[in-house]
């Protein structure tokens, strides 16, 4: 294959994807699911029986090329959503931000975990053992409140103890979902799902873990001084989001080669670290953002709906792929409005927490793929995954705004002007 030959696919999945994005984006829903909607259809142009077609667009060269840039997008992504992360605001929120975490990544990890449970032993699923069953819990246990963000701020409710308890819990509920994942990953060997604790290597995957994390905030806190020095010398200069980029990847590399932890999971432990009180924080992050989804992420995006494959999937596991959605809202609304519940929250409050904390977004898509990589996850999970990520985005601005029906006051009509028709 010659280089130039990646470039058509490249214009048309970029193409698509803004199309898409923008629809998605007018519907009130995530531009991810414009993208996911552009890659599957790309993905039907597999169809087409045009041999040309088919080198052009599915050759194993353009897919491998495509992989190599999706994998940069998704570690952009991370990088993104670590550098967004500001951990001392957690101060300011108190313990019921905590108890609604706990709450909500408990209540679903343990639902999708019995499900995953209840149909590989009744053999409806492939089973591949309990680090495969949490496997399918843990990506329940990913959220995304920008859709719920939205929202609170166009009703004015932003800034309430409901929204404020949102903000908090979801940033607590991105940290130990890592954690979780990192573990999870960490246990899985050769796409094996079982789990011995007397087997020496299950300690030295738990010791690993531990290494990296106090690694990477030993790296980070001399990388932080470096910032420091730098902000102070040049504010604003392009070497400041260059470095933290180099610094994403290394942490990224470093965690999945000597680590055995998901390199998703250093982009984001690099973005905590070198974000939350840095003052060029927001520089680096638009320059992150601007790269990403301009170019990495929606490739990434569309690989996954290109990739989709609704022919493999069986009766027994669309049962299984509807009781795993069903699972994914309900263990939101039901987790994390019992622990608002619990903190004193009314039942009102209680439900639009909950609701707020249901919505998911490319998080889960993400752990979702590192789940199928890792040979945990079957493939055919992804669309059940896309209809999460549809269902969750749509029902909650509509049910956060009947709850608040009540609240909101009606606009005045305008007065008529005089000598106008409607003047008695």
């Amino acid at each position: 294959m010659e280089a130039f030959e990646i470039l058509l696919p490249l214009a048309l999945i970029l193409l698509l994807s803004k199309l898409m994005g923008l629809g998605a984006h007018k519907c009130g829903m995530p531009a991810v699911i414009g993208m996911l909607v552009a890659g599957i259809l790309v993905g039907l142009l597999r169809y087409i029986p045009w041999e040309p077609l088919q080198n052009a667009f599915f050759s194993p060269e353009v897919e491998f090329a495509l992989s190599v840039m999706s994998k940069i997008g998704v570690v952009l992504i991370m990088f993104s959503t670590g550098l967004g992360t500001n951990l001392k605001n957690l101060r300011q929120t108190g313990f019921a931000s905590v108890v609604i975490t706990l709450f909500g990544v408990i209540v679903p990890m343990g639902l999708g975990t019995l499900t995953a449970f209840l149909f590989a032993r009744f053999g409806l699923i492939p089973d591949m053992g309990v680090v495969s069953w949490l496997f399918y819990g843990a990506i329940l246990t990913a959220t995304s409140v920008s859709v719920t963000v939205a929202v609170l701020k166009e009703l004015g409710k932003l800034d309430s103890k409901v929204g404020t308890s949102i903000v908090a819990a979801a940033v607590i509920d991105d940290v130990i979902g890592i954690i979780i994942l990192s573990v999870l990953t960490g246990f899985s060997s050769g796409g094996e799902g079982g789990w011995d604790w007397f087997r020496p290597n299950a300690y030295l995957v738990v010791i690993k873990i531990v290494l990296f994390f106090i690694a990477a905030i030993a790296v980070g806190i001399g990388l932080r001084k470096l910032f420091d020095l730098m902000e102070r010398r040049a504010p604003h200069n392009r070497r400041v989001p260059i470095i933290s980029l180099a610094a994403c990847f290394v942490y990224a590399y470093c965690a999945e080669k000597f680590f055995g932890v998901a390199d998703i999971t250093g982009a984001y432990i690099a973005g905590i670290l070198l974000g939350g009180t840095l003052s060029e924080t927001p520089y680096v992050e638009n320059k992150v953002d601007t790269m990403g989804y301009l170019f990495f992420s929606p490739i990434f995006f569309a690989s996954i709906g290109m990739d989709l494959d609704f022919g493999g999937i069986s009766l027994s596991f669309l049962a299984f792929g509807l009781v795993f959605v069903a699972m994914a809202l309900l263990g939101k609304l039901l987790g994390c409005g019992a622990g608002a519940k619990l903190c004193k929250f009314s039942w009102t409050d209680s439900f639009r927490v909950g609701l707020g904390m249901m919505v998911r977004a490319e998080v889960v898509l993400i752990c979702t793929e590192r789940g199928v990589s890792a040979g945990l996850v079957s493939e055919s999970l992804f669309p059940f995954v896309f209809l999460i990520i549809l269902l969750s985005s749509v029902l909650t601005p509509i049910l956060l705004k009947w709850s608040y029906r009540r609240e909101l006051k009606p606009k005045p009509l305008p007065s008529s002007p005089p000598g106008h028709w409607g003047e008695t």
